[in-house]
């Protein structure tokens, strides 16, 4: 391997509106600033991105639409496809032509399931070309490919003052009893539910507080419970809205993750699949965490399968604050997923 910076270029096709480009982004961002990759990303879809990140073209990642039909470029020494998005055929064809090809990567989504780790890193030989395809896989358990985690964020978290952020975004110190909620969903019908069932529950002595990013509703209040929408925050402001509440509904891949690493209670909202795959992804992922029994019911609920019981779930809250500190605690363990990717890249370049 040369002392040349590694060149490294990430497709990504946008099916969740900002799960995939948010994931793409954070990785290419993490490989470029902490690693010296020289990163492009392909997208084939920029109005995410100028969300997540309005400042992206001033950025270490050479960010390009992608086009149809392909314009040409070289590959670079690393490629990654981000959820099985497939580069285009004419690069296919020109990885194949040089004269090393390059390390090829195709970057899974994020699940808990057992098989997981024993799909991770496995090849793929391309049936026609002398490519080799392999799997990597972010995930929980040991021997998968990790959870993105930025070299910074213990600082971030640490440096972080909650009470400008209040002010910043027009919001009133904290109430007295006060619980605060953060909630970024996909369209739900138990929202309605919810809301009713938070309003009944919030009194004066613990008056409910909830957060929406991206909403345009107009803020409200019914009885002690005040609905509160917020702009659309990009990546890292977002970390500190994580922070600032004391219960987060998130949603998809990015930040569910999120959620994890601020060490704060949450409610999962996982994407839908057809034929209800996402409920085994889910499960999986509740077998593994230690309150897992305790969020159960109301995220299975959450997710359309019976009945929200908030008044159950708040009582329960005090003691999710302890295990998702301990759980956050052990996931920062292993290595992040960038800086194994890193070193899987560079145990194949040698």
């Amino acid at each position: 391997m040369t002392n040349k910076p590694t060149r490294c270029d990430i497709f990504c096709a946008v099916v969740d509106n900002y799960g995939d480009a948010a994931v793409c982004w954070r990785l290419a961002y993490q490989l470029a600033t902490e690693h010296g990759w020289q990163v492009r990303l392909w997208i084939d879809d920029l109005a995410p991105l100028r969300q997540l990140a309005p400042d992206f073209a001033a950025g270490p990642v050479a960010v390009f639409p992608w086009p149809t039909p392909w314009p040409g470029a070289d590959p670079a020494d690393v490629v990654i496809e981000a959820f099985a998005c497939e580069p285009p055929p004419a690069y296919v064809e020109a990885m194949a032509s040089r004269a090393r090809a390059p390390i090829w990567l195709n970057l899974e989504y994020l699940s808990a399931e057992t098989w997981v780790a024993g799909s991770h890193g496995l090849p793929s030989p391309h049936p026609r070309l002398p490519l080799l395809k392999h799997f990597y896989f972010p995930g929980f358990a040991a021997g998968s490919g990790g959870l993105l985690r930025e070299r910074d964020y213990d600082a971030r978290r640490a440096g972080f003052d909650e009470a400008a952020f209040r002010a910043e975004f027009a919001l009133p110190p904290r109430l007295p009893g006060e619980l605060t909620v953060s909630l970024f969903s996909y369209a739900n019908p138990a929202l309605p539910e919810l809301i009713e069932a938070w309003s009944r529950w919030a009194t004066p002595e613990r008056p409910v507080r909830v957060l929406n990013p991206g909403s345009s509703e107009a803020a409200r209040s019914i009885g002690n419970l005040i609905l509160q929408p917020l702009p659309f925050l990009p990546q890292r402001r977002y970390d500190e809205l994580l922070w600032t509440c004391d219960l987060n509904f998130v949603r998809g891949e990015d930040s569910f993750v999120r959620a994890q690493w601020a060490a704060k209670p949450f409610v999962w909202q996982i994407y839908p699949q057809a034929e209800d795959a996402h409920l085994a992804k889910l499960d999986a992922f509740l077998a593994i965490h230690p309150a897992g029994a305790a969020l159960r019911p109301f995220w299975l609920a959450w997710n359309g399968v019976g009945r929200l019981d908030w008044p159950e779930f708040a009582a329960s809250l005090p003691g999710l604050e302890a295990q998702s500190q301990e759980w956050a605690k052990t996931l920062a363990r292993p290595p992040d997923l960038a800086s194994g990717l890193v070193k899987f890249c560079r145990e194949r370049l040698k």
